[in-house]
C-alpha cells in the first residue's frame, strides 16, 4: 500500500516542466492564502486527498523574507482503515526567487514514521539534511513541495510541443533529475469546470509500481495561476487518477490572467 504515497510524490515532483536555471515570470503565480484540495483515486474508489496551502510566514533566511508552503496528505475511505497514511510537509520559500531555504517532512504511514529536514544553500550548491551533505548541480534544487510552487510562475510562452525539459529535485537521500515533455494543449472536464490545459509527460521508471509502457500525463491550467487539475498513470494493477478538489484564494480567475 505504500505505492500511494510513492505516486503522490511523484506526482508533486512532476507537476511542472521547465529547463535548468529559468528565470520566474516577475509576479509570483500564487499569493498567500491560496488552499488547493486534491483526491487521489484508485480506479473508482477515492483512495487518499491532500492540501495544499501557501501560508504567511515570520521566518527569515539570509534576512530575507518567506513564503510558508504546507501539504498534509491522508487516505480516506476504505484505504484509511488497513493502511493510514498522515503525512505533512513545510516548506519555506524566497518570496522573490521562490527557491527553497528549509524543507522538512512528518511521514507517518501505518507503522512507518519518518521525520526529515533539509536545508538548502542554493548560492553554494548544496543540500544539508538529516542523512549528509549533498552537492548540487545547480542554484535551482528544489523539494517536492517548492518544486511544485517555482515551476507554477515560469514563462512558458515559448514552449512547443515535444520539447523536453529537467527538473533536479532532492528526496530522501539524493538529488536526482526529472524529464518532462510538453505535449500540447486541451480542455478537459474538471471540478472547477471545463478548462483549458496545457498537458505533459513526465518520464517515469517500470518496477514495482509502473507498467514497462505506463505513461503519466498531467493537466495545468493554461492560464495566470498554472494550477495542476488532473493527474493519470496506470500502475501494474488498475491505474491512479489525481483531480482537483477545488481551488481557494487564487490569484487570479480561472482561465485568466
Amino acid at each position: 500500500m505504500r505505492k500511494l504515497s510513492l505516486i503522490l510524490a511523484l506526482v508533486a515532483i512532476a507537476s511542472f516542466v521547465f529547463a535548468q536555471e529559468l528565470p520566474v515570470k516577475k509576479e509570483a503565480a500564487f499569493k498567500e492564502g491560496e488552499v488547493l484540495s486534491y483526491k487521489l483515486k484508485y480506479g473508482f474508489i477515492t483512495a487518499a486527498e491532500a492540501t495544499i496551502k501557501v501560508e504567511s510566514s515570520d521566518m527569515k533566511f539570509d534576512g530575507k523574507p518567506t513564503y510558508k508552503l504546507v501539504v498534509d496528505a491522508r487516505t480516506s475511505g476504505t484505504f484509511d482503515v488497513f493502511y493510514k497514511i498522515r503525512d505533512h510537509y513545510d516548506s519555506y520559500i524566497d518570496k522573490t526567487e521562490l527557491t527553497p531555504y528549509f524543507y522538512q517532512e512528518d511521514v507517518r504511514e501505518a507503522k512507518y514514521r519518518r521525520q526529515d529536514k533539509a536545508r538548502f544553500y542554493q548560492d553554494g550548491k548544496k543540500v544539508i539534511a538529516n542523512k549528509g551533505t549533498f552537492a548540487a548541480p545547480t542554484t535551482q534544487t528544489f523539494d517536492l513541495v517548492s518544486a511544485y510552487y517555482f515551476a507554477r510562475s515560469l514563462d512558458m510562452s515559448k514552449i512547443k510541443v515535444n520539447d523536453t525539459f529537467k527538473l533536479n529535485y532532492f528526496l530522501s537521500d539524493e538529488i536526482s533529475a526529472l524529464e518532462i515533455q510538453y505535449v500540447g494543449k486541451e480542455t478537459i472536464k474538471t471540478k472547477l469546470g471545463n478548462i483549458s490545459c496545457l498537458k505533459f509527460s513526465p518520464s517515469i521508471k517500470p518496477g514495482r509500481i509502473f507498467k514497462k509502457d505506463s505513461k503519466l500525463y498531467l493537466w495545468i491550467t493554461d492560464d495566470g495561476n498554472r494550477v495542476p487539475v488532473k493527474a493519470q498513470v496506470e500502475i501494474l494493477v488498475g491505474s491512479v487518477t489525481l483531480e482537483i478538489k477545488s481551488a481557494d484564494g487564487l490569484k487570479y480567475p480561472i482561465g485568466k490572467g
